[in-house]
């Protein structure tokens, strides 16, 4: 479908406002540590990066995608990533902000050495990395339908908008940008899900149009699959760069704390509208690309000023997603092993080496999604947040809470482990149970194995 003078208008209006917000963001990054950063910021700028980062296209398109198929199922994404936050408030924010620590790597690295860091650091990137290709796949779908170009095209037009929102801004531009993305995508999503409802007569006639086993049921694939996908966004959000960096770049504990619940909250509620809109869509028109789901809905349903804005706030929602996930990798890269080669290196050396590391994220994640065009965009959210699980979060849970020390090789072990398991585990278990599981089994037997060997910490 093509776009309106008002969808073109919405949409301009819209983008134009975020531009204004990434331009002030940028004035604030003065050194690479409010770059990487964003030294001080206060509840509405961590709340705002969180759900800046995390809902994103696997939120909205991802779930309107898999709801078309699976229903209430699909809400596995934002659910368990709203109680990853949620968790990781409750539980790590006090050790992790009493340690001094402002990365993952930080934590590892003070327990089992710069070694063990390191390697965490690049399994960890590496399973980061496959989350933006999600966020690409989103983009690529995003404007296909909307715009008369090709494949090719409507990926390199996301890639250039991602390396914008974050390499001016950094930590600033995810946050205060964050922050206006939130207003705007919770207006949209309420818009978009009411509307749905209404089309398709009250929730009670979409209830009787709908299989209940199918379409009304949070394990319509299955326990193990969609419990497994639930805690692949648990212990991925407890483990990513990206969700642990505004977190822990707070003024202090208490509102680190309630940074981290209020970003849960807002997750948790957001992925609704989602379902309800490729609920709709799979009765009024079964015959679409799944993928396609959200944006069609929009063009053919909305007021063409509201749908421009909406499918601007989508845009800005992917975007800003896979721009956070790029300011993750880049924070692990360059403020953990590129000091590590450099110490002495100065500010504007670390500034261009981390818009540099984002710019080559991005370019290559482009790659591989252009290959993967088609592909489910919730199942490569999953396998990231999985693969992050599986690698750190026994060493970092043994690491925080443990009265003893795991020794070096066994945490490096786990590491190891835990997604070469997950990895086996897709091909040797059964399809309806999550590799996931082996993985974190695998990894916290090493961990306690260690434990058990280990000395009391001093």
């Amino acid at each position: 479908m093509q776009l309106t003078f008002g969808n073109l208008l919405g949409a301009l209006v819209t983008l134009a406002l975020v531009l204004i917000v990434g331009i002030r963001a940028g004035k604030k990054v003065k050194n690479a540590g409010d770059f990487t950063n964003g030294s001080g910021m206060g509840v509405p700028m961590i709340a705002g990066s969180l759900v800046g980062t995390l809902v994103g296209g696997a939120s909205t398109i991802g779930t309107a995608q898999l709801a078309f198929h699976y229903g209430f199922s699909a809400w596995w994404f934002t659910l368990g990533g709203g109680i990853g936050l949620l968790v990781l408030a409750l539980v790590f924010v006090k050790p992790m902000v009493r340690g001094g620590y402002r990365s993952l790597p930080q934590i590892l690295s003070h327990v089992y050495g710069k070694k063990a860091a390191t390697l965490s650091a690049l399994l960890m990137s590496a399973g980061t990395f496959i989350s933006i290709i999600s966020q690409l796949l989103s983009g690529q779908a995003l404007i296909l339908s909307v715009a008369p170009v090709g494949k090719a095209a409507a990926m390199l037009i996301v890639i250039a908008l991602m390396a914008a929102y974050v390499v001016f801004g950094g930590a600033w531009g995810a946050g205060m940008v964050g922050i206006l993305k939130t207003v705007l995508l919770y207006v949209a999503t309420v818009v978009c899900g009411l509307c749905s409802l209404r089309l398709a007569g009250g929730l009670s006639a979409l209830r009787e149009a709908l299989p209940a086993a199918q379409f009304w049921n949070l394990f319509a694939r299955g326990i193990w699959k969609d419990g497994g996908a639930g805690a692949s966004l648990l212990f991925g959000v407890l483990t990513t760069q990206a969700y642990l960096l505004p977190v822990l770049s707070a003024k202090n504990e208490k509102i680190s704390k309630a940074g981290a619940m209020t970003g849960g909250l807002l997750t948790v509620i957001v992925g609704i509208a989602g379902i309800f809109v490729g609920m709709y869509m799979q009765l009024s028109a079964p015959e679409i690309d799944p993928a396609t789901a959200m944006p069609l809905f929009i063009l053919r349903h909305l007021p063409g000023f509201v749908g421009g804005m909406v499918l601007a706030t989508l845009l800005i929602a992917i975007v800003g997603t896979g721009a956070g996930l790029a300011l993750g990798i880049s924070s692990m890269l360059c403020g953990d092993l590129y000091r590590s080669v450099r110490p002495n290196a100065k500010d504007r050396e670390l500034l261009l080496v981390s818009r540099g590391v984002i710019t080559a994220v991005l370019l290559l994640a482009a790659w591989f999604g252009f290959s993967e065009a088609g592909s489910l965009i919730l199942s490569w959210s999953f396998l990231s947040m999985g693969l992050r699980g599986a690698v750190a979060f026994a060493p970092m849970c043994f690491a925080l809470f443990a009265k003893r020390t795991v020794p070096r090789p066994f945490a490096v072990a786990a590491m190891i482990a835990g997604p070469v398991l997950v990895a086996a585990g897709s091909y040797l278990l059964p399809a309806e149970i999550d590799p996931l599981f082996l993985g974190m089994a695998g990894a916290l037997l090493i961990c306690a194995v260690g434990w058990l060997a280990g000395r009391p910490k001093q």
